[in-house]
């Protein structure tokens, strides 16, 4: 009990998601893996890990970057690992905006919920995800993680060649390690726009919080309704100008690497991955398929919106190499003012007279 008088200790605010709650919701709800014999399990392992290496030599002889950097190998995890991994990198990625709410009786409650949703999409993401690059990850130096059990599930599903598929996909998560690798300033960049995202969502403000996150269902909704892009319509909650400009730059960066990646994956050609061609085909139907609770979950969490940045992308990253060569489109990476706009994406020669005028 305090003297009068005394220095009462104030009560410092609560987290807004419990991320270790969050680590060990997903890890405990995600679903198990393909049962393949202990040969099979221990032959993609171990090729995922060594074909990291090589993808990235494919890749940096295809674009010109990271000359001079080291060639490292990825770690190959299991899907209660991705889910561990993922919230720490979220974690990290949020940490420095996601300022604790104000003390508050309800605090932990209510970080403790937002953890356990979080995990829930976690878990489901955690089936489906082949691959990831987190530069945030492994103490802030980078980390390049391989999903086994879905490269094998989405390799038996596809029925191709095994080999030729995981070297696909190292293709695509080795592209996203050397833009932030051979791109100095991308990774500040990229933390700095998000942190005045989250942080003018948050503003400390718990009513403000409740108020954004009690929209999202009808904003979501309403997007189905009318056959609109999820992400975009989740964009316009959004209270600001400044937030939609953040918003719009962060969905455009987005783009541009998922796109980038998934163009230099099929570019990479034939003498590395004889499969390509039917490997793309199978695997852009599949990403079309599955049930309707799964349909319905993928739009709801804007993973149909994430397959459409790919295509968008890719389509601006083929149409400014033919235009300007490798050369010209890695103008991109010359610094933020050089990254493409949500409209130049959509109509790359804008970018194209704008940086090359």
């Amino acid at each position: 009990m305090n003297e009068p008088g005394a220095d009462v200790p104030q009560e410092t605010g609560r987290p807004v998601i419990d991320w270790s709650l969050a680590a060990a919701t997903g890890a405990f709800l995600v679903r198990g893996g393909p049962v393949v014999s202990r040969e099979e399990a221990h032959l993609a392992v171990t090729e995922l890990r060594e074909l990291t290496r090589d993808a990235e030599a494919h890749v940096r002889d295809l674009t010109g970057l990271g000359a001079g950097l080291p060639l490292l190998p990825g770690d190959v995890v299991d899907r209660p690992g991705w889910v561990r991994s993922a919230a720490t990198g979220l974690d990290a990625l949020t940490g420095r905006a996601l300022k604790s709410l104000p003390a508050n009786p309800f605090g932990p409650l209510l970080a403790g919920t937002a953890g356990v949703q979080t995990g829930v999409v976690l878990a489901f993401l955690a089936s489906r995800v082949l691959g990831q690059y987190d530069p945030f990850g492994a103490d802030g130096t980078g980390r390049l993680l391989l999903v086994a059990p879905n490269v094998v599930t989405a390799q038996q599903a596809l029925d191709v060649p095994g080999r030729d598929f995981r070297m696909w996909v190292c293709l695509h998560e080795s592209t996203h390690r050397l833009q932030f690798t051979a791109v100095g300033w991308l990774k500040e960049y990229f933390a700095d726009e998000v942190e005045r995202l989250v942080s003018g969502l948050s503003s400390g403000d718990l009513d403000g919080v409740t108020e954004l996150l009690g929209r999202i269902p009808d904003a979501v909704r309403e997007a189905r309704r009318n056959k609109a892009d999820g992400v975009v319509a989740l964009g316009q909650l959004l209270r600001s100008p400044q937030q939609r400009e953040v918003f719009d730059r962060l969905l455009a960066l987005s783009t541009l690497l998922e796109g980038h990646a998934d163009y230099v994956m099929d570019a990479v050609g034939p003498s590395v991955v004889p499969a390509v061609e039917i490997i793309r085909t199978r695997f852009t139907q599949r990403r079309k398929g599955g049930g309707l609770l799964d349909r319905f979950l993928r739009s709801v969490l804007g993973v149909d919106a994430k397959i459409r940045q790919y295509a968008q992308g890719a389509a601006f990253t083929r149409h400014v190499v033919d235009r300007v060569g490798m050369d010209g489109f890695n103008a991109v990476w010359t610094s933020p003012n050089t990254l493409p706009s949500r409209a130049e994406i959509a109509d790359p020669d804008a970018w194209v007279r704008r940086v090359h005028r």
